[in-house]
């Protein structure tokens, strides 16, 4: 089953110039786009609005950037990398040649 795509969900794109890289939902643009951000090529200040179906949520839910985003206040690109690199070292970064053997590591 695909985790639900929610604001903190770390996500991973499977299209575009993009693909294999690893983001953070920070918003919604409309029920089709999400608005993803990693901290470093996509900063928070100019997220990427992304179609829902060119990424694929993982497990991951940084809780602590959920709830600071939600309730409006300020998230800065070093906490969004700092999260995203410790995922990283946990190997969730590892790179997908296909949509489906990144679907069978999540």
């Amino acid at each position: 089953m695909t985790p639900e795509v929610e604001i903190g969900r770390v996500v991973r794109s499977t299209q575009g110039r993009d693909a294999g890289r690893l983001f953070v939902v920070v918003g919604f643009a409309d029920e089709a786009h999400a608005l993803l951000c990693d901290g470093d090529l996509r900063r928070i200040a100019a997220p990427k609005k992304k179609k829902r179906k060119h990424f694929l949520p993982t497990q991951e839910l940084i809780s602590s950037l959920r709830e600071r985003l939600e309730s409006g206040q300020a998230v800065t690109d070093p906490e969004i990398r700092k999260a995203l690199a410790a995922l990283r070292d946990q190997g969730l970064d590892a790179p997908c040649k296909e949509v489906k053997e990144c679907l069978s590591r999540m």
